[in-house]
């Protein structure tokens, strides 16, 4: 059973860069699902996207968010440079996949129990 644990330092300060951790248990980091994505969920919001990774592992850039794959620690990386209070909330790794089923490919999603961080000086 593949497992996601995310981990990163909790406060952080405006204009800082913060490194996240989401740490893979039960599988490899270089099987080839659909895509890696990073979640957050600002304070009274709903989900939202923030960063990916595609599965061939590729880093990716997306403004001030890069998502990386670390294969010696099993796990993929988030970095977001230039900090901002807005980027406060509870971030989740999550995994997306397809699963065949007698022929047919069913998407599936593994999450992660998320980490809060906190922008504030």
């Amino acid at each position: 059973q593949v497992q996601l644990q995310e981990s990163g330092p909790g406060l952080v300060k405006p204009s800082q860069t913060l490194s996240l951790t989401c740490t893979v248990s039960g599988d490899s980091i270089t099987t080839r699902y659909s895509a890696w994505s990073w979640i957050r969920q600002p304070p009274g919001k709903q989900r939202e996207w923030v960063a990916g990774m595609p599965g061939s592992g590729v880093t990716s850039v997306t403004g001030r968010f890069t998502v990386s794959r670390d294969k010696a620690k099993n796990a993929v990386n988030l970095e977001i440079d230039s900090l901002k209070p807005e980027d406060t909330g509870v971030y989740y790794c999550n995994i997306r996949g397809l699963r065949n089923i007698r022929g047919t490919l069913i998407p599936f999603d593994i999450w992660g129990q998320g980490t809060q961080v906190t922008v504030s000086s």
